[in-house]
């Protein structure tokens, strides 16, 4: 697809999206607050699923001492991701806990007792980016297991791979930052602004484009003046474009539309655009595990709420219990009404506080209930609101409608897998209905159907490749049978003629 995009990435233009919605932001908590580091905990436990993909494979056991930044999990397949140790200490065990998701369900995971040294074992080589190719840059980020982290949690190096695909132009770091209350982003683009400038310039050299654009909302001037100091990304020219106040501004294919003014079709990727969009931490990871070679480690989370004794930004390592970041900010005021890892409207909600941080945890926020909207649901009244505020053009009340009749497939006709869960219906319908809840239930069930019906096409594939095999065999042994009785028969035949002939009398 051959898209001129000098037109519409002029200095002033900017594009608007459809629907979305205004929530009260509440950053004033965190947003001069500095980035602190949290000391090592005692305890780190670190799950080998932290991204989209295949769960990584363990290479340590029980007993095992490891160092920081040694890999403890091996990514298995294409779309996979590297783990890390985030600390030396003592693997005390390699088995499953529980998940920092709403299930709840336990992952396998590694567990570290830490050593308090923090000891660093081998780091990565070094690559100069200014002479690596494409391809030694996309392998050293998937060496370093760095994955999306705005909360996607894509391995960053399918993307850099995307060059191969498509003919890409523009990169695009997503700085939008616009769920309420997380401000990590925006502390990260005030004090590491040239190392994020540094790292999206290594990304725009593996994906082959010539232009960087970093979008940034309208609400943080002090990172968009920080990042207006850095023009150039490796030599690449780097522009901030500055965009709307407006949830879900930092939904990517969204940030694409406002930027480039392109749209991307449903269940299309904003490559075939010619756009790859990256977050702000990712090309600090970037920029770190190439220049430095250090994997993924740790990462930069905002701990807001009213329900928080001290609200902060603090850079913590990967696998910290939940309870003891939170008692690194003090503690809790009072028990929260809700504990959300991310932010309050795509956040999962977290009842054990022993779960870890992930590489995808923007925020840990603990809700009172006078900042949660406690109301009871009432039936839908039609009025529409929701399909103003859908930025994705979705009816989400006649989805919702056919979720509660159990027709599946009906909800999916009419744009249920296009949903992108930003949860604008529900955060402004006037009955209270907690339409993106249903829809994520919904979704899930969708897929556990795809799953077991894709198990049955399997079965029945290797049954009938069994049976296939099992004929084949079987004729094989009955032409081996018929061809034994043909050279019996012969033999018995030959033998006959001998005898007949020495019976004959002599002449």
């Amino acid at each position: 697809m051959s898209l001129n995009l000098g037109s519409f990435l002029a200095p002033a233009t900017l594009f608007s999206i459809r629907g979305g919605v205004h929530p009260e932001t509440r950053k004033y908590l965190t947003a001069d607050c500095a980035i602190e580091t949290m000391p090592v905990p005692p305890l780190v436990r670190v799950p080998l699923q932290q991204h989209i993909g295949v769960q990584a494979e363990p290479v340590v056991v029980r007993d095992d001492f490891v160092l920081k930044g040694q890999l403890i999990g091996k990514a298995r397949g294409p779309v996979s991701a590297n783990v890390h140790a985030p600390t030396s200490g003592r693997v005390i065990a390699v088995g499953h806990f529980t998940a920092p998701h709403p299930s709840g369900l336990p992952v396998p995971t590694i567990t570290i007792r830490t050593d308090g040294q923090d000891t660093w074992g081998d780091r990565l080589p070094r690559l100069r980016p200014e002479d690596a190719t494409p391809e030694e840059i996309a392998a050293r980020v998937a060496e370093a297991g760095i994955v999306g982290m705005g909360g996607a949690t894509f391995p960053a190096a399918v993307k850099l791979n995307l060059r191969d695909r498509y003919p890409l132009r523009t990169l695009i770091i997503n700085a939008a930052e616009c769920e309420p209350y997380l401000t990590c982003d925006d502390r990260l683009l005030q004090e590491h602004g040239e190392e994020i400038a540094d790292g999206a310039g290594i990304m725009a050299r593996a994906l082959g484009v010539g232009e960087i654009v970093v979008a940034i909302e309208a609400n943080k001037p002090k990172a968009v003046a920080a990042m207006r100091r850095h023009n150039l990304g490796l030599g690449l020219k780097l522009r901030v474009k500055v965009v709307p106040t407006q949830y879900p501004m930092g939904s990517e294919k969204h940030l694409v539309k406002v930027v480039t003014g392109l749209e991307t079709p449903a269940r299309a990727l904003t490559a075939e655009l010619g756009v790859v969009v990256h977050n702000a931490a990712t090309a600090q990871a970037v920029h770190h595990a190439v220049r430095y070679g250090e994997p993924l480690v740790s990462r930069v989370v905002t701990v807001s709420g009213k329900g928080i004794r001290r609200p902060a930004n603090v850079r913590v390592l990967i696998g910290t219990p939940v309870a003891d970041l939170l008692e690194h900010c003090g503690g809790l005021v009072e028990e929260p009404d809700r504990l959300l890892l991310g932010g309050p409207m795509m956040g999962m909600p977290i009842a054990n506080r022993r779960v870890p941080l992930v590489k995808g945890t923007n925020g840990v926020l603990a809700l009172t209930r006078a900042e949660t909207r406690k109301a009871d649901v009432m039936p839908c009244i039609r009025c529409g609101t929701c399909v103003q505020a859908c930025p994705c053009g979705l009816t989400p009340f006649e989805m919702n409608a056919k979720i509660q009749a159990d027709d599946l497939d009906g909800a999916a006709g009419v744009g249920l897998l296009d949903c992108v869960s930003c949860g604008c219906c529900s955060y402004i319908c006037p009955s209270n209905i907690p339409l993106v809840q249903g829809f994520n239930f919904a979704k899930g069930r969708l897929a556990e159907r795809t799953a077991r019906k894709h198990q049955q096409e399997e079965t029945k594939r290797l049954a009938a490749a069994r049976t296939a095999r099992e004929d084949a065999i079987a004729e094989k042994k009955r032409q081996a049978m018929a061809k034994r009785k043909a050279e019996m028969a012969a033999k018995k035949a030959a033998e006959s003629v001998a005898t007949s002939s020495e019976g004959e009398p002599a002449k």
